[in-house]
């Protein structure tokens, strides 16, 4: 029963959208890796249709790629917070 929901393009779309919505209410940036990853699962569905439960494996794969490329391009943006190395009220 789960080999049949995992080799639908819809299914992995609609975990996407979940795991993005989830992301967006729960604080953390855990869930957005998860929803790349689900995102990456569509075009692999839909080249691979019977590849059955290894498709998890690659999704887990795919997600924790997706998270640490979340992790370096967000850890490269500042926040625009200037360092202030001199205080003005010092003479």
């Amino acid at each position: 029963m789960l080999t049949d929901y995992v080799t639908l393009w819809w299914v992995w779309v609609s975990v996407a959208l979940v795991l993005a919505l989830v992301e967006i209410l729960v604080p953390g940036n855990i869930f957005l890796g998860f929803a790349l990853g689900a995102l990456a699962m569509v075009p692999v569905v839909l080249v691979l249709p019977g590849a059955g439960v290894s498709l998890l494996a690659l999704f887990a794969g795919l997600s924790l790629l997706g998270w640490i490329v979340l992790r370096v391009v967000f850890k490269r943006q500042s926040s625009g917070a200037r360092i202030v190395e001199r205080d003005i009220n010092e003479g």
